[in-house]
């Protein structure tokens, strides 16, 4: 039997098991015995149809979604569906780095994008000064006095900018998800114009001899505060990437699993922009030795690397002992009524 067939005949069963594993969650749900031995029954059935996905079609986006159903189904047959919620607290510790190995090439791709537009700003207004001034609002590029970047800013309300920080960063997050919906276009000028900026003004610097100056005001919380834009840039190009890119499985289900899951790489990102604008706000402008201001962007790097790390790899240890309702997807099921409205491959 072709995947395709195989997934048609079984599709209503696993339908029937999502809308039974949604009424078993509920807080107050009171199951017959006649509910509970059908949900043992559907399990059992779509645990043997994943042995079949996983062995004949591993990489398949129905083996995946279906991987996620039966994991919850374990969770809420042999734990009473404790382990089947979702726990803000597992999903920073280990369910949000899980997520971002998973999604690793499209943040990846985020990350060059504007890696790359860093890179065009900077040969831009090294070649042109006065390109500055097409990048950066008008009047700004005026106030940039390079050799002043050092000056005491002793009167800087430091939690006044500490929030205006984070509040612009996430709104710049939150659009960089939303333009999922262009099908990752607008993801791209985002990503490549910020870039732009941080390149137009590193030119700015080096100019005038002060790039080592320059970077260590910026990389303390860039670092951070990168790695949020580009997780940001990839939940959007995720969705676009799942539109063009379905699978076996219908597209508009696709899309809005791929969007359910996306908004969750986007709330991820709210604690590194959180520190993120806790260092610009303090660190960034006080008066300390450039190096060691290097020596915080250094750890702030080391700390988050070892955060993914441990967290992807613990979250891998997780699932492999069947305790999968950490799983970064395990909020994010499709609907029964999705599965019988769009029974068609």
């Amino acid at each position: 039997m072709d995947t395709t067939t195989f997934i048609r005949r079984h599709k209503p069963a696993w339908a029937e098991l999502e809308g039974l594993l949604a009424q078993l969650g509920r807080r107050k749900a009171r199951p017959d015995a006649a509910q509970l031995d059908r949900f043992a029954e559907l399990y059992r059935s779509a645990s043997a149809n994943l042995a079949y996905l996983q062995t004949h079609a591993p990489a398949s986006e129905a083996a995946l979604l279906l991987g996620d159903l039966v994991s919850r189904a374990h969770n809420q047959l042999y734990a009473g569906g404790a382990a089947g919620r979702s726990k803000p607290l597992e999903f920073l510790l280990w369910g949000f780095p899980l997520l971002l190995k998973r999604r690793l090439p499209f943040i990846a791709l985020a990350g060059a994008l504007l890696l790359l537009g860093e890179l065009l700003g900077y040969m831009a207004v090294r070649d042109n000064p006065a390109a500055i001034h097409s990048l950066l609002p008008a009047g700004m590029a005026d106030r940039i006095d390079p050799a002043r970047t050092a000056d005491d800013r002793g009167d800087i309300n430091s939690a006044i900018v500490s929030a205006e920080i984070m509040t612009n960063n996430i709104r710049v997050a939150v659009l960089a998800f939303l333009s999922g919906v262009t099908l990752g276009l607008f993801t791209i000028y985002l990503m490549a114009f910020n870039g732009m900026l941080v390149g137009g003004l590193a030119a700015v610097f080096a100019q005038a001899g002060y790039s080592y100056t320059f970077w260590a005001y910026i990389l303390p919380h860039g670092v951070i505060e990168l790695a949020a834009i580009f997780i940001a840039g990839g939940s959007g190009f995720y969705m676009g990437y799942k539109f063009f890119v379905p699978g076996e499985l219908p597209r508009g289900i696709v899309f809005v699993q791929a969007a359910k899951e996306s908004a969750l790489l986007l709330l991820g990102t709210i604690p590194l922009f959180v520190i993120a604008g806790l260092i610009e706000g303090y660190i960034t402008p006080a008066s300390l030795p450039l190096e060691l201001k290097y020596g915080v962007a250094g750890l702030t790097l080391a700390a988050f690397a070892a955060y993914c790390v441990y967290g992807a790899k613990r979250g891998e240890r997780e699932q492999g002992g069947g305790s999968g309702g950490g799983d970064a997807r395990g909020s994010l099921s499709l609907p029964a009524s999705r599965f019988r409205k769009e029974g068609r491959s």
